[in-house]
């Protein structure tokens, strides 16, 4: 019984994150309210680990819609000879921008992931988080602008590392990496289209980078994982594959006809909530 129970919220977290990770509308603010509600008996450790390795099974997803689009290696593109007929030279392009946009994020993160779990993670820097973005969305918006870059092929290097440094302002919790990137994109020019498009992508090296680096924290730390860890792992990762599908698809037909200032809405009544739930915790 009480596995069935851990799978459940699993489950419901898994649901969450294949959700909340590609709308701009951030994981971990709704990660901490579901935390409130359905808690696992698991250690901090394991716990540390789940929130970020979950994102795996969202990562898959953008794999297999896109794969053809990410793909960059063919059998045969007409040149005579040589390991370049098997380039997709434009896809190969694209990976080398996404390779500089991870750049800035991959550096810090490495250097600042300990201060920041131990410094940032709570309710009170999500939830100002979540307001502060959703207020630029909402800004953002209302300004007329008309996009210069409307295919990932036009995406420069210089728009790609604009994008990248944004990302880093995703490693404060609440901040949200889709969010955070996609108003970089929109900044730089980029269309809503491809910059949530070019935000998909982008996520791929960082999330799984991310998830690596939990894992082998996790192995250091010498806690050993059960069996229903495992499992309970398991199963979040594939349910955040299924939604993560549905997801995205909302997003990409979403864009085509509306902005986003519904999310900066969304954002901002969500972190008021969080504020709400954090100083009921604190009276308790």
């Amino acid at each position: 019984m009480v596995l069935f129970f851990d799978l459940l919220r699993s489950v419901i977290y898994g649901v969450i994150e294949g959700i909340t990770e590609w709308l701009p509308i951030s994981s971990t603010g709704h990660m901490i309210l579901a935390e409130q509600v359905l808690k696992f008996s698991f250690s901090a450790e394991f716990m540390e680990m789940f929130r970020v390795v979950i994102q795996l099974g969202a990562i898959l997803a953008v794999v297999v819609m896109y794969f053809k689009k990410l793909w960059p290696f063919c059998v045969d593109n007409g040149r005579d000879s040589g390991l370049a007929k098997h380039v997709r030279w434009p896809v190969m392009r694209l990976w080398f921008k996404i390779i500089v946009a991870c750049l800035p994020a991959a550096v810090l993160g490495l250097a600042l992931d300990n201060w920041i779990d131990a410094h940032f993670y709570n309710s009170v820097v999500v939830a100002v988080m979540l307001i502060v973005y959703g207020i630029a969305f909402i800004l953002i918006e209302r300004r007329p602008r008309v996009p210069t870059t409307t295919k990932l092929s036009r995406i420069t290097y210089r728009q790609a590392l604009i994008v990248g440094a944004w990302q880093v302002l995703a490693l404060i919790p609440g901040t949200s990496r889709s969010g955070s990137t996609i108003i970089g994109g929109l900044l730089c020019g980029m269309s809503r289209a491809c910059a949530s498009q070019f935000t998909f992508f982008l996520a791929i090296p960082v999330m799984a980078g991310a998830s690596l680096l939990k894992v082998i924290k996790f192995a250091v730390s010498g806690v050993s994982i059960t069996g229903t860890e495992i499992a309970v792992l398991l199963v979040g990762c594939v349910v955040a594959f299924v939604v993560s599908l549905a997801a995205i698809r909302f997003l990409m037909d979403y864009v085509k006809r509306h902005d986003f200032k519904f999310f900066g809405v969304y954002r901002i009544v969500l972190g008021a909530i969080v504020l709400a739930v954090a100083a009921i915790t604190a009276l308790a």
